[in-house]
């Protein structure tokens, strides 16, 4: 690891000088991301712009051994980007460029910098669509996406980021440059380095740039919002829309307690007494939304909604989206800690486990609000807590550990779409298996033998 006294200069020597941070005050903003209760100060900060910049960097962390931690924006709810002891975080944010946007083959080539919001403007203002949408969209980088396989509401009938990544440009642990990856549609030539790399949470290699697949922008939307004296029938709306078959934009729900709080922060008018309220959107050509939209109004007032509202202006739609998209918003304003979990079932546990997550919260005397993609099983039970209350904390831990052996009970895993980071890591081998975090740890020390890049973070090494 460099010596501590030098490493503002060394540092100085890779980079100009105004983009290496090295004050304990100047650090302070890079000693945490989105996840509550964890934090540590990186020995400094370096910013980024170019590929050759960021491989100087790693060929001096590599040979110095000192442990680099990427950086976007932070929003990470994993602890994926907190640094680890004696660290450097390598923040990307400023190398934020959209480098080509390919009509003919349906593609885009931005930096890792570049915010989800900024890709998704862009496709749209060309008639195209960037699918993945994660709540934090709006600031949240498409570095950290594939770093940590983001979702979103659309994830149910669209995917992943995964599904949208052809390519990528990164930089390995020694400085090396890859290029993964190309604009063809089919390509099965050796083994899929994609797959090896997005979702690795930064501890294989450094994305520099990334190759995104875009489609048609759809023609004609549409959303419903039904609304539920019971969580079971939200439930069974779900799988019989799934089974009729019908795979909507979004499928979304929120529970009693994310309601109330929604309605405090929002006030978009949803009804404060339901058990559960669901978000339906169709899109597409405008006669099969019409149709997905009426068969859908039918099965929800079938399956026991005592109300089906839907939005017949694009206003009406976006309050509508904003009564999901403001949940994490709204509960946040609760209580002075708020810890937004992510676990995934099979879509028949899911009232189970929503039900599970409200005995849970009763037990343990914690207030817990719970919203998530119904569509594709994954749920966000939300403690609403106080991290300066040990006692209280702690209650929360045991809380949460009960969901994970619950939801590996119901053969689920421990996340859907916000990654393993430091938060989960102690869960990984419970809901993988043994051999399959040994596997992983073998590819870690393969593409990265000095363990410099993201140590901690997954898994040990």
């Amino acid at each position: 690891m460099a010596d501590l006294t030098s490493i503002s200069s060394q540092l100085a020597a890779i980079l100009p000088a105004d983009r290496v941070l090295t004050s304990p005050e100047d650090l302070i903003p890079y000693s945490f991301d989105g996840t509550a209760t964890l934090s540590l100060r990186p020995q400094a900060v370096v910013f980024a712009t170019t590929t050759e910049e960021v491989s100087r960097v790693l060929r001096w962390a590599n040979e110095s051994k000192t442990p680099i931690v990427t950086r976007g924006t932070g929003t990470g709810l994993a602890g994926g980007s907190v640094p680890s002891t004696g660290s450097v975080v390598l923040c990307l944010s400023k190398f934020d460029k959209v480098l080509e946007l390919d009509r003919q083959n349906l593609t885009m080539l931005v930096e890792p910098g570049v915010t989800t919001q900024m890709i998704y403007d862009q496709a749209h203002a060309a008639g195209l669509l960037y699918p993945p949408d994660p709540g934090s969209m709006k600031i949240s980088t498409i570095g950290g996406n594939v770093a940590n396989n983001s979702g979103g509401l659309r994830g149910l009938k669209y995917g992943v980021t995964k599904n949208y990544v052809m390519g990528f440009e990164v930089v390995l642990a020694n400085g090396d440059v890859v290029w993964v990856g190309n604009k063809c549609v089919k390509d099965v030539a050796g083994y899929s380095l994609r797959e090896v790399f997005i979702g690795s949470e930064g501890t294989l290699g450094i994305f520099t740039k990334i190759l995104l697949c875009l489609l048609p922008q759809p023609v004609a939307k549409k959303t419903l919002l039904a609304v539920y004296a019971r969580m079971d029938d939200a439930a069974e709306t779900v799988s019989a829309i799934i089974a009729h078959p019908i795979i909507p934009c979004t499928l979304e729900f929120l529970d009693r307690t994310t309601i109330n709080c929604v309605e405090d922060y929002a006030k978009v008018g949803l009804p404060r007494e339901a058990e559960a309220v669901l978000l339906m959107e169709s899109d597409g050509h405008p006669a099969v939304v019409a149709e997905e939209a009426e068969i859908m109004a039918q099965l929800a007032r079938k399956h026991g909604a005592i109300e089906v509202r839907v939005a017949e202006t694009a206003e009406d739609s976006l309050r509508l989206a904003t009564a999901r998209r403001a949940a994490f918003s709204a509960l946040a304003r609760v209580a002075p800690t708020t810890i937004l979990e992510d676990v995934t079932v099979p879509r028949s546990e899911l009232a189970g486990m929503v039900r599970f997550i409200q005995e849970l919260a009763k037990r343990h005397n914690l207030r817990v609000g719970i919203f998530g993609h119904m569509g594709d099983g994954n749920l966000h039970p939300t403690f609403l807590t106080n991290e300066k209350d040990a006692e209280e904390i702690h209650r929360v831990e045991l809380a949460f550990q009960e969901i994970v052996t619950e939801t590996v009970r119901r053969k689920g895993t421990i996340t859907g779409e916000h990654g393993v980071g430091l938060a989960k890591k102690k869960y990984l081998p419970e809901s993988v298996g043994g051999l399959n975090v040994e596997i992983m740890r073998n590819l870690k020390r393969l593409f990265d033998p000095n363990l410099i890049l993201n140590p901690g973070k997954m898994f040990d090494c």
